[in-house]
């Protein structure tokens, strides 16, 4: 589970802003959103949502999340020299337009180990990198590169114990990256690497829901199915059919000859989906007959259920885009209840969906606004504001709406309504007043 996320120096965000699902008062109001992944020693947030205008920076805090996980997974892939491609400061300074970005997150792993990351870097090179973990209150240090550190110089703390440490880098590749992909390094040091690159998972923002247990199980198509038609899509059913065309189609055979079979039965499968008739017979239509967003959450149901047994983290762009608004509540409810979401599973979403924004719906820690100050994104929590003025009960959709917690698009109505009237429109009606007359 993430604890806090701060970000320096990242797109449209300039100075440090963090995103924190940490809970100050887990016990005020609906204390079942909050999970205790270390205990009852640490309250963290089961869900929580952005706001603000469009442009305000809302999917730049999920992108720099992507971005953060590149770096901490995926730089140790890059040739000496190569730009890291995911650096993309403040271009409105001339203070941050070259400067590092600058990334943290502290976070509990699967088997409920808390971590801490930091790291700093520009186009071409990584400035500073530091893990560290608590196996106590106190944090103890895993490693740490400082600016000057190369892979002979970089430093191990006490408890980097039983495995290699030395392991060659160029100065764009992070150190955990190519630590979490050796197994000669500490265990500890690659539980913090598998967590951050595999059980971080992205939505709209580029990304394909991908499930490979939905193309071999049989109970899980069924299941998904079946949580289908509790959602009123009218599908009693869904069958498995191999796509012909596909299977003798010459490019396949070539993607098969490189990817192997899996692949190849990964992209050849099609679903029937069976409707009932009026004579209470099933009719099946192709998939691309149902809705996108029938389809859309057809493919994602099996990636629901592998999130909450495997304990996953879920960044979810524009929620509202993708369901409506009573299927986006669902997921969050899903989320929120401690009954189905056992092994501490995360919801982190953007959304301009104020009906999500209620008291009962959501905590006032778990609504974030973004908004832009001289081009820079601010971000804030509900929680921010004065609890006697704003509190639990209060009508949080109506407030925000009202401009109260700001983060609404400021819209000149009259300026854009003359920009887009017809020239003549004031000529026309003086005619018009001519002619009355």
């Amino acid at each position: 589970m993430i604890i806090d996320f701060t970000i320096q120096n990242f797109r449209s965000i300039k100075q440090a802003q963090t995103f924190s699902m940490y809970v100050e008062h887990p016990k005020q109001h609906l204390a079942e959103h909050v999970s205790y992944p270390a205990g009852d020693k640490i309250g963290v947030l089961r869900a929580a949502g952005i706001y603000g205008a469009n442009a305000s920076g809302k999917s730049n805090i999920l992108l720099a999340l992507q971005a953060l996980q590149f770096v901490a997974c995926e730089s140790g892939d890059l040739k000496d020299g190569a730009a890291i491609s995911c650096y993309e400061p403040f271009r409105l300074s001339s203070e941050t337009k070259h400067a590092a970005t600058r990334f943290e997150i502290e976070f509990f792993d699967s088997e409920q180990v808390r971590y801490f990351y930091a790291v700093s870097f520009n186009q071409k090179r990584i400035f500073e990198e530091v893990l560290d973990y608590y196996p106590s209150q106190k944090k103890a240090n895993l490693f740490n590169r400082s600016e000057q550190d190369n892979w002979e110089t970089i430093s191990f703390g006490g408890r980097n114990k039983g495995g290699v440490r030395r392991i060659p880098f160029f100065e764009n590749n992070s150190y955990l990256s190519k630590a979490g992909e050796n197994a000669a390094t500490a265990k500890i040091i690659r539980a913090a690497y598998k967590y951050l690159k595999e059980n971080i998972i992205f939505f709209g923002m580029g990304s394909i829901v991908f499930a490979p247990g939905l193309f071999e199980d049989r109970n899980l198509i069924n299941k998904a199915a079946e949580i289908l038609s509790y959602i009123d899509t009218g599908i009693v059913s869904v069958n498995p059919v191999l796509n012909e065309e596909k299977i003798n189609n010459d490019l396949m055979k070539k993607f098969t000859e490189i990817a192997g079979e899996a692949f190849k039965k990964l992209m050849i499968q099609d679903y029937l989906f069976g409707h009932t008739s009026e004579d209470n017979e099933v009719e099946f239509f192709e998939e691309k007959l149902e809705s996108a967003g029938t389809r859309k959450l057809f493919r994602f149901i099996p990636a629901l259920m592998s999130g909450f047994e495997d304990g996953k983290v879920f960044i979810w762009d524009e929620l509202e885009s993708t369901f409506h608004p009573h299927v986006a509540e669902m997921i969050i409810a899903l989320f929120n209840d401690p009954s189905i979401n056992t092994n501490n599973a995360q919801l982190l979403f953007t959304t301009h969906n104020t009906s999500l924004m209620s008291p009962e719906n959501m905590r006032r820690d778990q609504i974030w606004f973004t908004e832009k100050r001289n081009g820079a994104t601010i971000l804030y929590s509900l929680d921010e504001y004065d609890k006697s003025k704003v509190k639990n009960d209060s009508p949080f959709a109506d407030w925000y709406n009202e401009g109260r917690f700001d983060a609404i698009p400021h819209i000149d109505y009259l300026a854009i309504a003359n920009l887009l009237r017809p020239k003549n429109n004031k000529q026309a009606a003086q005619g018009d007043g001519d002619v009355n007359a």
